[in-house]
C-alpha cells in the first residue's frame, strides 16, 4: 500500500517537515499524518521563500489538496490546533481529527512544569507527556477529541477514511516527529528521553495503520545533529555555534532555536 513515513533519525530538527513536504508533492499525496503532540515542531518554506512553522498539524499540508489527519495517537492542544488552523485558513474539508485523539490540558503542562521535568532533562515542557500518562493511566480525567466541542467540526473515522484512500492506491505520508534517538524504549539515552517511542513502527501504530501498508520509510539525518540546549542529554564530539559557523564559512554569531522551545 503507498504509505510514507518519514523518520528522524538523531534527536529532531533533521528537517522532517521540509522532506515531508517535498514527498508529498512529488507523489501527489491524498493525506499527510502528523502524530505526536506539540512537543515538537516542524518547519518548511512557503512559496514566498518564509519558514514556516507548526507544532500540531503536519508541515506537509502545504502540498496542494492534501487532507490534514490527527490520528489516535495524536496528542491536541486545542489552542494551537486553532491557531494553526486558522493560519492556514483551513476547513474541515482539509483538516481531520479522530474521535480518539488525547487532549493536553493547561494542568498537563503545569505538572510537567512543577515537577522539574523541564530543568532535569530538558523537557519542553507542553504537557504532551502528562497528557499521555493519563491516557495510559485511564481515569476518570481523559479527554478525547470527540468530548471537546472545538473540534467538532473536525471530528472524523480518520482509520476508515484512510483505508478508503488506500483502497484507491492513493498516498499518505506520515510525518514522525522528533527523533528515533529520543525514543523512550529504544533512544539509548533514558531517561533524557521524550514520553513515547520515535521509530518508524511506533509512528504507523499510531495513525492507526498497519506495517503492510509501508512500502516507504525516509529516516533524515543533518550533518550536525542538535539537541534542544541545556540539560536534555549527551551530544558526542560536542561544538559551539561559533566553531560551527567558522568552519561554514557563516556569520559569527549564526545559531538556529528549535520550533516548540525556542531554545
Amino acid at each position: 500500500m503507498p504509505v510514507s513515513v518519514v523518520v528522524g533519525g538523531q534527536y529532531g530538527s533533521e528537517g522532517k517537515g521540509k522532506v515531508a513536504l517535498a514527498l508529498a508533492r512529488e507523489k501527489a499525496a491524498h493525506c499527510v499524518v502528523r502524530v505526536g503532540g506539540t512537543n515538537s515542531g516542524h518547519t518548511i518554506i512557503d512559496e514566498r521563500g518564509e519558514p514556516r512553522s507548526f507544532r500540531q498539524l503536519p508541515a506537509s499540508v502545504f502540498a496542494k489538496d492534501t487532507i490534514a489527519v490527527l490520528p489516535p495517537g495524536a496528542l491536541i492542544d486545542v489552542d494551537i490546533f486553532e491557531k494553526e488552523v486558522a493560519e492556514l485558513g483551513l476547513g474541515p474539508d482539509r483538516v481531520k481529527v479522530s474521535p480518539f485523539a488525547s487532549l493536553i490540558s493547561p494542568e498537563d503542562r503545569e505538572k510537567e512544569r512543577s515537577t522539574g521535568l523541564v530543568d532535569r532533562i530538558g523537557s519542553t515542557g507542553s504537557g504532551t507527556g502528562a497528557a499521555l500518562v493519563r491516557r495510559i493511566d485511564r481515569g476518570s480525567a481523559v479527554r478525547l477529541a470527540k468530548g471537546e466541542p472545538r473540534l467538532h467540526p473536525y471530528i472524523d473515522d480518520t482509520a476508515r477514511m484512510m483505508r478508503d484512500v488506500l483502497t484507491k492506491n492513493e498516498r499518505i505520508v506520515i510525518e514522525g516527529s522528533q527523533g528515533s534517538g529520543l525514543s523512550v524504549l529504544h533512544g539509548g539515552f533514558y531517561p533524557h528521553a521524550t514520553s513515547r517511542d520515535t521509530t518508524a513502527a511506533a509512528f504507523v501504530s499510531e495513525a492507526g495503520l498497519s506495517p503492510f501498508d509501508v512500502d516507504e520509510i525516509v529516516l533524515v539525518l543533518r550533518a550536525h545533529p542538535i539537541r534542544v540546549a541545556g540539560t536534555s542529554g549527551p551530544l558526542e564530539d560536542e561544538m559551539s555555534w561559533k566553531d560551527l559557523a567558522a568552519e561554514a564559512g557563516l556569520s559569527e554569531d549564526y545559531q538556529e532555536l528549535t520550533t516548540a522551545t525556542k531554545k
